[in-house]
């Protein structure tokens, strides 16, 4: 089909992957070839401190890697951000968004936690989830040792990742676990049903589409799982009957993006239940809407660091 795309990203649109994406070993090539292409970089105005630790994983499983970021020169506690690679469940890794982290450690002025959780399908579902919650819970219970205000501790992630902070969320809650007083969900994947009318329709478009989305899926539950009556609410969030008492949200959505029609859904029903719930959709674009060089880019871009500044409660550097 044809689509009326943000026309400063078409001349990018030939250089994005275009599938089928049929499985897993195809969606991990489209990522490695992404990552031979070179990660993005970012250049701090100010000196941020980074450094790798290993917390203790969900019990019976390996422990979990996690790099913190943190600004160099503070002045008191400062607020603290889990961050949840993308990826599909099934790529991605801490190093893949390392510029995305150092830039909100900068830029918003908060402890950053960037969690390398397990994938799928080696480790399915709950796997990667326990890891998150896991190092929710080593954070929380290291913050004076971070140096962050247990009272403004968030949570954010794209795409997979986004899928995995809104479940983290609910886990939380449901758990008693450490109270979180913002949720950043950019683009999440939260609907392994694959029946909204976004999800249907963009088959065929470039960089992630449905049949990704599928295949994906696929790999996080386990074959055959999919769509199943049972699937877990904490595997896909969209799922959950009971979404009161949640902190508040800042969530994410592009024109031509399967997650597009479950990402508002989720917005509205956050709304109804009470959670104060912002929504922003950005026209023209693909899943994520970061296009170099793009308007609609750099404004993506700076509706996620203003978010999470509101969320947080600073005011950056």
């Amino acid at each position: 089909m044809t689509y009326a795309y943000d026309p400063e990203i078409t001349p990018w649109l030939d250089l994005f992957p275009n599938g089928p994406f049929a499985d897993v070993h195809e969606l991990r090539a489209m990522g490695e070839a992404a990552v031979r292409g070179g990660l993005p970089v970012y250049e701090p105005d100010i000196p941020i401190g980074i450094h790798d630790a290993s917390v203790p994983g969900p019990d019976g499983a390996p422990d979990v890697m996690v790099r913190v970021y943190a600004p160099a020169e503070r002045d008191g506690l400062l607020p603290g951000l889990l961050f949840l690679h993308g990826g599909g469940f099934i790529m991605g890794s801490v190093e893949q968004f390392d510029a995305t982290a150092t830039r909100i450690a900068a830029e918003v002025g908060t402890v950053v936690v960037s969690v390398g959780y397990r994938l799928a399908p080696e480790h399915p579902f709950p796997a990667g989830l326990e890891d998150c919650y896991a190092a929710l819970a080593w954070t929380a219970k290291s913050a004076s040792e971070l140096g962050i205000d247990p009272d403004r501790l968030g949570i954010a992630g794209e795409s997979a990742g986004g899928g995995l902070a809104a479940a983290v969320t609910l886990l939380a809650r449901d758990r008693g676990g450490p109270p979180l007083c913002f949720q950043y969900l950019g683009v999440p994947e939260l609907d392994d049903r694959l029946q909204t009318p976004s999800m249907r329709t963009y088959d065929d478009v470039p960089l992630w589409n449905s049949r990704a989305t599928q295949a994906s899926w696929d790999c996080y539950l386990g074959e055959g799982r999919r769509a199943a009556t049972d699937v877990s609410p904490y595997a896909a969030p969209a799922r959950a009957q009971d979404l009161s008492a949640l902190p508040p949200a800042f969530i994410s959505a592009c024109q031509y993006d399967p997650f597009r029609d479950e990402d508002i859904d989720y917005a509205q029903r956050l709304a109804h239940a009470d959670v104060p719930t912002e929504l922003a959709l950005y026209p023209g674009v693909l899943h994520g809407g970061l296009t170099p060089e793009s308007a609609v880019g750099r404004r993506v871009l700076a509706d996620m660091l203003a978010a999470l500044r509101r969320g947080l409660g600073t005011q950056g550097s």
